[in-house]
């Protein structure tokens, strides 16, 4: 990023806050709380430092005060626009004024019709290339004005049905419907999970709007401009729709037109389902800082924790230094890496400089479950109850807390209850399908995974927690199934491979298992393996040493296979992994790491090790092996009756040489 002025500060400022206005306007409230907190935390406060005196100074009155003007509404820069919004500015302050009151049929009443037309809602969009053509169209040339935005000629465009209104005022209307739908589906939805709950409801109000839009497009004029906003709604539509590609195109074109609506980029960023398709729009994208910003959120949903990221990051705090969003990205990509300590550092500043913040609260009592740190989960539970206590976030940090005391039932409680404020809450999808596990509920767990899927198909504990519960019913082909989905969104999380490779090892695919445990060991180089599925308990390796459970796994596949020479490699190789690799320091002299001492998969490698030995005639090194395992009280027994054996056949060739 450039050298950031003061003047660029300035421009900012007045960009974001006029940005804050126009999503107040058209009820985008959380829209405008994240542009205000992005404002707020820019490195130059424009209006803070231009003060020459203290307005807590005796000498306040010196000169006169700064010049205040009361903000109603945003000018238009469009004089046609203009116009029609101070012809309506009364009936807008009144839809308005019931848009804030959550009587959203009332506010789209005042400037629309109550007659809704019939029929289903077209998956196809208008104005966009992508429209099959019709019957007596097909063969000849495209019309341009159908790659140029214009609908196709010989194609029928849907009448408008929608009386002349200014955008800001269609919007707010046509938004009121919106939420109108989405409240009367929530009501019309069944008890989470309950006998009747099919995860069916639909917005019936989608059908009306997405019939409006695709008539006001079609008559639009040419010369007409457009503030992006009904662009962004279009999107919406589409995507609920499942039409992705052309709402893809259709929130690309509303940020061209207005970049800082960070509702359009949220909606864009659930529609990329890989990196890929990420690394395929951004060069469609505008070039400015809430590019910037939606290119870092992106990578961190898509748990890209690479060094350009931080980089970026950084870039982005030099610019908004306290910006609590920026922050919370930061510990959510430490999250991803296993760095959990450094996540919770910052989760803990940022709770400490603003206590009332609710906000992915629900992502730091994950960090505390893990940490298994339960006296702050309580501190963390106690305030968020203090400050809201129905907010979704407030219940999935309770239910961590309960789970946290293995109290399953009154975790799945306050999981339900944030899935009842909100039904689209994805933490709380993936913890109940969790809780259920360990309630030994594999259908419940299977339905509260599979809804999680449905509402973020990128969370790959939902993927990974649908493997293990088809692997406790031993389903393993539906297991693998969803554990490589799992590691093709954490392909350096080695514990997704382990997984994979257990399946097919299962399934009777030891060549194909092998080369999944492999990518498990080159998968752990990455970064430290932590726990983020289950409790905080882990016996991973420490940094440096490979896991000798996916070793040892390797090394069976081979005797499988009938390759024991490869098969003891690795069992040594299991072995080697107690005492940890060698390296050398700065002076060239040879040191070791950290191992992972005995365990019980190293003591099954020797003991599989010594039979090895026993069965070449190495005898010396088969007893050798075997008084180690006596000492290390593993395979006791076993050790024994070999070390009898061994000094058998010693005894025995000793006598037969003598004679």
């Amino acid at each position: 990023m450039a050298m950031f002025t003061r003047e660029d500060a300035r421009q900012l400022q007045s960009t974001l806050q006029d940005a804050i206005v126009k999503c107040s306007e058209r009820c985008l409230y959380q829209s405008a709380k994240w542009t205000a907190e992005l404002s707020t935390s820019l490195s130059v406060r424009i209006g803070d430092s231009d003060a020459e005196t203290d307005p807590d100074s005796p000498m306040e009155d010196v000169g006169p005060p700064p010049k205040v003007f009361p903000v109603v509404v945003s000018a238009n820069a469009d004089p046609g626009e203009a116009r029609l919004e101070a012809y309506e500015i009364h009936k807008y302050l009144l839809a308005k004024s019931y848009f804030d009151c959550r009587e959203f049929e009332r506010c789209a009443a005042v400037f629309l019709p109550s007659t809704v037309p019939k029929g289903s809602l077209s998956v196809s969009s208008p104005n966009v290339s992508t429209r099959s053509p019709s019957k007596s169209a097909r063969g000849k040339s495209k019309d341009p004005k159908a790659t140029a935005g214009g609908p196709a000629t010989g194609s029928i465009p849907p009448p408008n049905i929608l009386p002349r209104l200014s955008q800001k005022s269609l919007f707010l209307a046509l938004y009121a419907k919106y939420m109108s739908g989405e409240k009367r589906k929530d009501e019309e939805s069944e008890m989470i999970l309950g006998p009747a709950d099919r995860g069916s409801a639909v917005n019936k109000e989608l059908v009306e709007i997405s019939r409006s839009l695709e008539g006001w497009f079609a008559t639009r004029r040419p010369d007409q401009s457009s503030g992006g906003w009904l662009e962004y709604l279009y999107g919406i539509v589409l995507a609920k729709g499942k039409n992705e590609d052309d709402a893809k195109r259709w929130l690309i074109r509303s940020v061209h037109l207005f970049p800082y609506n960070w509702g359009t980029w949220l909606e864009l960023n659930d529609l990329l389902g890989s990196i890929e398709e990420l690394h395929r729009i951004v060069p469609e994208l505008p070039q400015n800082v809430m590019t910037l910003v939606f290119h870092l959120y992106a990578n961190q949903e898509l748990y890209q924790s690479t060094e350009p990221i931080h980089h970026q990051l950084n870039e982005l705090q030099k610019v908004f230094p306290q910006n609590h969003f920026l922050m919370t990205q930061r510990a959510l990509l430490y999250y991803h890496s296993k760095d959990f300590d450094e996540a919770e550092s910052i989760f803990s500043d940022i709770l400490h400089s603003d206590p009332h913040r609710i906000d992915s609260l629900d992502h730091y009592s994950n960090i505390l479950y893990v940490m298994s740190a339960r006296p702050k989960l309580a501190f963390v539970a106690q305030l968020a109850t203090a400050t809201d206590k129905f907010r979704p976030e407030t219940c999935c940090v309770v239910g961590n807390y309960y789970s946290l005391k293995s109290e399953h039932e009154k975790a799945v409680q306050y999981f339900r209850r944030a899935l009842t404020l909100d039904r689209n809450f994805l933490s709380a999808w993936t913890l109940m399908g969790h809780e259920y596990v360990e309630m030994k509920n594999t259908h419940a767990a299977i339905e509260s995974y599979r809804r999680a899927v449905d509402v973020n198909r990128k969370d790959y504990r939902a993927w990974y927690g649908l493997g293990q519960t088809y692997e406790v019913l031993e389903m393993h082909l539906y297991a693998l199934f969803y554990y490589q989905r799992a590691s093709s969104l954490r392909p350096y999380d080695p514990k997704m491979w382990q997984a994979v490779g257990s399946c097919y090892d299962k399934i009777d695919r030891p060549v194909q298992s092998i080369k999944a445990y492999k990518r498990a060991l080159v998968a752990s180089t990455y970064y430290d393996v932590g726990s983020s599925f289950g409790s905080g308990t882990t016996s991973d390796p420490p940094s440096g040493a490979m896991d000798p459970e996916i070793v040892y796994q390797i090394a069976l596949m081979y005797e499988k296979l009938g390759e024991l020479e490869e098969a003891a490699e690795y069992m040594e190789m299991t072995l080697a992994q107690e005492e940890g690799p060698v390296g050398e320091d700065e002076d060239g002299e040879e040191v070791r790491g950290a191992g992972t001492g005995v365990t019980n998969t190293t003591s099954k490698a020797r003991m599989w090790l010594a039979r090895w030995e026993y069965t070449h005639g190495a005898y010396g090194r088969a007893m050798e092996l075997a008084n180690e395992l006596c000492q290390d009280g593993v395979e006791v027994e076993e050790a024994k009756a070999l070390i009898r054996d061994v000094r058998a056949r010693t005894e025995g060739s000793g006598a037969a040489g003598a004679s």
